[in-house]
């Protein structure tokens, strides 16, 4: 499965992104340190989100995993998009006809939309509650789990970072289904 979801179906939520990058790249992420580029190097980074808000009809979860497992320029998409779009279909979800050219905002942006990277998972905790600093204060905590700098991906936030380096990912799965075990649906 390339989904874990922790929690009831809900048209909001927090999220984790299981990257895998298969050789070393450099990436400037936007604006992020004046655009200077930073060295990632090949294994398993783990990026933390959310997507909140209540506008009536609107679904933001499904509408931010499905445009973070897409790419920009017309090129192919992440695999795991046709299996995110299945997921929120069955929840209710309509996908709009057009989605047009996407255009690169988040930090995290500019490294999903490199061919090196990919989504290998996706953890869901459906709600409306913000779980970022929870789960990126876990993250951080979790060993195996590094930075990869500060306030990447967490313009946002008071301190600390989204985006981490994972050298054991089955550390962090274990970690998570600890943690929110028993909201795992």
């Amino acid at each position: 499965m390339q989904y874990s979801i922790f929690g009831q179906k809900s048209r909001q939520g927090s999220y984790i992104l299981l990257i895998g990058l298969d050789r070393r790249i450099e990436v400037a992420f936007g604006k992020f340190r004046k655009g200077a580029p930073l060295e990632l190097q090949p294994g398993h980074y783990v990026y933390v989100g959310s997507a909140l808000g209540g506008a009536k009809g609107r679904f933001p979860l499904a509408s931010r995993l499905l445009r973070h497992a897409s790419r920009s320029d017309g090129r192919d998409a992440h695999a795991i998009r046709t299996t995110l779009l299945d997921l929120f279909m069955s929840w209710g979800y309509r996908s709009p006809g057009s989605q047009g050219t996407k255009k690169l905002h988040w930090h995290i942006d500019y490294l999903l939309d490199r061919e090196e990277a990919e989504i290998g998972h996706v953890f869901i905790f459906p709600g409306e509650t913000r779980l970022e600093p929870q789960l990126a204060a876990l993250l951080d905590a979790t060993p195996g789990a590094s930075p990869v700098a500060d306030r990447l991906g967490a313009q946002d936030a008071a301190s600390g970072t989204h985006l981490f380096r994972v050298d054991d990912t089955a550390a962090v799965v274990a970690e998570l289904e600890k943690v929110f075990a028993t909201s795992k649906e």
